[in-house]
């Protein structure tokens, strides 16, 4: 049986429409960026963002159809990030989900963000279970252990910044500009891990992170050079405080896999596209004889073929929403998909 989902994922500042066909095959995957616009404001503000999923939502998907060669009718389920994210943001992709499946009489399937960037993995992967997964993105930095699909443990997960949510504000910080993941990893190539900044564990056996300690000694540390008139080699900044994330980031994983005995690790969200924490998490988990995956990079941020991806195995349970669906701008991942 061939399953082909019209998904839609608006969370936050791209507009992305895909088809994808047995929760594998990417038929066609369409992202409509806004990062050029928020650079102005250096940071994504909502009513923004929401107005321009408003403008782009229906032409996207008219040419993600085209592109695919299909119509509307060719489609067997609709679906739809419906959190967490940016609620005006969310509002917008399920309301036109809504309005599709019912429509064309074809089912609604509502799908958790963290989800999808779990299974993000999925479409070009291999996996067997169980698995640990750390997702770390602008917004959510977690360890979630799963058995089988759709079974979601959150084992830990940030007490305040995101990963993310912390690269943007150093790259702020630095005047570096907006987005900051990318931007500070490219000038932590040319930097040395040489200032020493704090690598924040919390308490023993603690799967948790806690990244605005390190925000705020970076921030001293840049205030603390200018008010003695001394020069700051932002390079050296970047890769310190880069270095410091990834080794919490990685050893936390390594525990989380040791902790449930598993031999298969997936990184999902935004960050990790981030070229230290690839290499660092590639040599620490062939050390532990631990299988690693994780996306491409045109996964790795939001888009709508991870949000088909985990769809599909929502349709075949028969996880279907009503048409009353409402969006949430925070959404636990453990069980969620359980009935």
């Amino acid at each position: 049986m061939s399953v082909k989902i019209l998904a839609i994922e608006t969370s936050c500042d791209e507009t992305a429409v895909a088809v994808v066909e047995n929760g594998r095959d990417v038929l066609i995957n369409e992202v409509l960026s806004q990062i050029d616009i928020h650079k102005e404001f250096g940071g994504v503000v909502p009513e923004v963002a929401s107005r321009y999923h408003m403008e782009g939502i229906i032409p996207l998907i008219e040419k993600a159809l085209k592109g695919a060669s299909l119509t509307l009718d060719d489609i067997d389920a609709v679906a739809v990030t419906n959190g967490p994210g940016l609620i005006g943001a969310l509002l917008v992709g399920v309301s036109v989900a809504k309005a599709l499946a019912f429509a064309l009489g074809k089912p609604l399937i509502a799908v958790n963000h963290l989800s999808g960037h779990i299974y993000a993995n999925f479409l070009e992967n291999e996996i067997n279970f169980p698995s640990v997964t750390l997702i770390v993105s602008g917004g959510h930095t977690d360890l979630i252990y799963m058995e089988n699909h759709l079974e979601f443990q959150v084992l830990g997960q940030t007490r305040d910044d995101a990963a993310g949510e912390a690269f943007d504000k150093i790259a702020r910080s630095l005047k570096l500009g907006y987005p900051g993941g990318p931007i500070v990893d490219k000038m932590a190539n040319s930097g040395e891990d040489n200032l020493g900044f704090p690598r924040v564990y919390l308490e023993k056996g603690s799967l948790d992170f806690s990244f605005s300690g390190l925000k705020s000694a970076v921030i001293n540390y840049l205030h603390n050079q200018k008010q003695k008139g001394l020069q700051v080699k932002i390079e050296d900044v970047c890769a310190s405080f880069q270095q410091a994330v990834v080794e919490v980031l990685v050893d936390k994983t390594i525990e989380c896999a040791k902790q449930k005995n598993v031999k298969h690790v997936m990184m999902a969200g935004g960050v990790s596209a981030n070229s230290s924490l690839r290499s660092l998490m590639k040599e620490r988990t062939i050390k532990n004889n631990l299988n690693l995956y994780y996306p491409p990079l045109k996964y790795c941020t939001d888009n709508a073929a991870m949000i088909g991806a985990v769809a599909y195995y929502q349709f075949i349970a028969q996880d279907f929403a009503p048409l009353d669906l409402n969006a949430f701008s925070t959404m636990t991942l453990d069980n969620v998909y359980k009935k």
